[in-house]
């Protein structure tokens, strides 16, 4: 196992690396005089260093995107459940648990979080136990009558768990009887009295009971009637022969051992009890003897008569089915995987559930899978990344339109939304850009060049590189186009998928210059296509264009749009929104009168006060749709009126205008500037010039 190889982690609470050492030691005892044993005593002296101790509530991360926390699970001492976390995946396993707080034990803890799958025991399937006080009182009442009538009392049971338990409940018993006090108890198994050691020294672990016992100096593991049988030759025929007692002797499905012994015994003799207080499991013969047969086979094969009484009274820490079923809906997991228990038994708890969730009309899966078979479960859960730093001052609004764009860095399991610029900050981590960098060559002016790459894109900007001189050409913000000679061309970019799919593009551009057709008619006579600002070597000074591209666009300073591209934008979203709407009509503003001066004696300094007038209204278009109205502001390009509906279908329509009248260039900007922004500047500057009305008013 993990010990053997080396490689893998072994986890155990402190209480349970305490005991483990002694019931290992057992182990190996038993086996090595039985047959070959799994595993050697020095190669068990070799685990100790290995195990790590962890407490309860504890958070472990034994590897990156796997945790786990224990939780009481009120089983024995030391016991626990564990909430295991893959990835974000929550499994809570139980393992053997007890929702009943005993004498010395807290029940099993029910985790805050809830779990996707949760693993559970079904020992007892549908059987339900009697409740404590009445087992109690079943089990102290049989004892009692077996010593009566001059009897022994065989209890057997295993070396920690419910011995412990029994121990607490006799002494009690006895300090209440002073008729017993002369009747001695015995626990026979030297692994218990080892175990003794670890309960009397783990007492902050158990319940409020024996906390409080503890603090008034009473260690209630150190019993006043009950002590410890000396392992002498023969001393089960000693005892048998002695006085009425009560033993306590492992293991607890007398199969063997102590127990087995002392079983075979006092069998025949009717005075005798056996006490079988825990879970036996099928083929024992604890489950065998509580049938009552008249005979029971010995160890050497010999047939012995039982004539000593047989009772079942259930101090197994275990839940029952009500209990059982009570932990599963506090728990809520949507899968549910039965384990340890019989095939019968689980069958019938399995049966139960399901008919309970059928008429609850809950979708819970039932689970019961094999020894050794492989369960798949399939989950779609929800991955949450948390936005820190930058982007987490300044949070966008709270809209379902509202998008958060940032670098997703995964790790763990774990996710983080951050800005670029605070990688380092947050992660360690650090970025590089790769440049990419492509010759082509031409065989025409850089003219003809810009010419083709304009009708693309719709304008290009234009510049000197700074190390070379040479002229270069950035296309969409992204890919520079560099004019290294003649007869060749360099094109730059930072590596990314778009950046990549941009230089795909312009490469495709470049390479169908020499067979475009419009090449060839615009070469074909001497002429410029240089435009207005342009210099070259190649045209003279004053030149215009005599061929400008139909789809190019020119930047100006203030924005992508110049003030003489507004008209016919313009234009083309007017016609866009009366493919939807029908006729729009334009409001055009009255100019706004001067300012009135009204003349006041009391001011020296201008001799009047300006009156207040009210703010210039803006052009607009209007649209209607039956009796209801919007109004489209040109100025901001935004849309107001009453009717919510056509308010909203005015505004997508308007949005698809405006990308649909923009170039590729205005389209691929957009990512990190709004698209409408630059044509909304360029519209109101050109409205402080006074242009906007004028304008509107000659296109139609």
């Amino acid at each position: 196992t993990n010990f053997k190889d080396g490689k893998g982690k072994v986890y155990m609470t402190h209480a349970t690396k305490a005991v483990y050492k002694f019931m290992m030691q057992d182990f190996v005892r038993m086996s090595s005089s039985s047959g070959d044993p799994l595993f050697s005593a020095l190669e068990l002296s070799l685990t100790l260093p290995l195990i790590i101790p962890v407490s309860a509530h504890q958070q472990i991360s034994p590897c990156p995107g796997v945790s786990f926390i224990p939780y009481h699970a009120g089983h024995v001492l030391g016991a626990c459940m564990f909430m295991i976390d893959i990835a974000g995946l929550k499994i809570l396993y139980t393992g053997d648990y007890s929702r009943e707080e005993d004498r010395h034990l807290v029940k099993a803890e029910v985790p805050p979080v809830r779990p996707d799958v949760l693993i559970v025991e079904s020992t007892y399937g549908v059987q339900s136990l009697e409740g404590r006080p009445e087992k109690e009182a079943m089990f102290t009442s049989e004892v009692h009558a077996i010593i009566r009538r001059g009897g022994h009392v065989l209890l057997p049971v295993f070396a920690m768990g419910r011995a412990q338990e029994l121990l607490l409940i006799l002494d009690e018993y006895w300090d209440q009887h002073p008729e017993l006090h002369n009747v001695p108890v015995y626990y026979a198994s030297s692994l218990a009295k080892k175990c003794m050691a670890v309960y009397q020294t783990y007492i902050h672990t158990m319940n409020a009971n024996i906390r409080s016992r503890f603090e008034k100096r009473d260690n209630p593991f150190v019993f006043k009637y009950i002590s410890s049988l000396p392992h002498s030759r023969n001393w089960e025929k000693k005892v048998a022969d002695g006085p009425p007692c009560v033993v306590l002797a492992s293991p607890g499905f007398l199969h063997t051992g102590a127990s087995r012994e002392l079983l075979e015994l006092w069998a025949p003799d009717s005075r005798n009890g056996l006490i079988i207080t825990g879970y036996s499991v099928e083929g024992t013969m604890a489950r065998d003897i509580m049938n009552e047969p008249d005979e029971i086979t010995g160890l050497r094969g010999n047939t012995i008569p039982r004539r000593l009484s047989v009772r079942y009274v259930s101090f197994s820490a275990h839940v029952d089915y009500s209990q059982n079923a009570e932990y599963i809906d506090l728990i809520g997991a949507k899968h549910i995987v039965l384990v340890h228990g019989e095939q019968t038994a689980m069958g019938r708890l399995r049966g139960a559930l399901q008919s309970k969730y059928k008429d609850r009309d809950e979708d819970v899966k039932v689970h019961t899978p094999r020894n050794l078979e492989t369960l798949n479960l399939t989950f779609r859960g929800e991955r949450v990344a948390k936005a820190i730093g930058s982007l987490a001052n300044n949070p966008p609004p709270a809209s379902a339109e509202s998008l958060l764009s940032g670098l997703l860095v995964s790790k763990d399991y774990s996710y983080t939304l951050l800005d670029p610029k605070d990688l380092r900050e947050f992660t360690g981590l650090s970025t590089s850009d790769v440049m990419q960098m492509v010759r082509i060559a031409i065989g025409c002016g850089w003219e003809l060049v810009r010419w083709h790459l304009e009708g693309m894109y719709g304008f290009v900007q234009e510049g000197l590189d700074k190390e070379s001189g040479a002229r270069v050409m950035r296309v969409m913000g992204a890919v520079d186009v560099k004019h290294i000679s003649e007869t060749e061309l360099m094109l730059e970019w930072i590596a990314s998928a778009s950046n990549d799919m941009v230089a795909d593009s312009v490469i495709a551009v470049l390479m169908g210059i020499d067979s475009s057709p419009a090449s060839v008619k615009l070469t074909n006579s001497p002429h410029s296509h240089e435009h207005d600002d342009a210099t070259s070597e190649d045209v003279k000074p004053g030149i215009k264009n005599q061929h400008p591209h139909p789809h190019a666009r020119k930047r100006q300073d203030h924005g992508y749009f110049p003030e003489e591209a507004v008209v016919l934008r313009l234009e083309r979203i007017i016609h866009f929104l009366e493919a939807h709407f029908g006729d729009v009509q334009m409001y055009e503003p009255k100019p706004a009168p001067e300012p009135e001066v009204k003349p006041d004696p009391d001011t020296e300094m201008n001799g009047g006060d300006v009156a207040e007038t009210p703010a210039p209204e803006e052009p607009a278009i209007i649209v209607k749709l039956d009796d209801n109205e919007a109004r489209i502001n040109l100025i901001r390009m935004t849309v107001h009126g009453d009717s919510e509906a056509l308010r909203r279908r005015v505004e997508s329509v308007l949005q698809m205008a405006i990308a649909t009248t923009g170039s590729l260039a205005e389209q691929f900007t957009s990512a990190d500037r709004n698209p409408t922004s630059d044509y909304e500047d360029a519209r109101v500057a050109a409205a402080q010039e006074g242009q906007v009305q004028t304008e509107v008013e000659t296109s139609g």
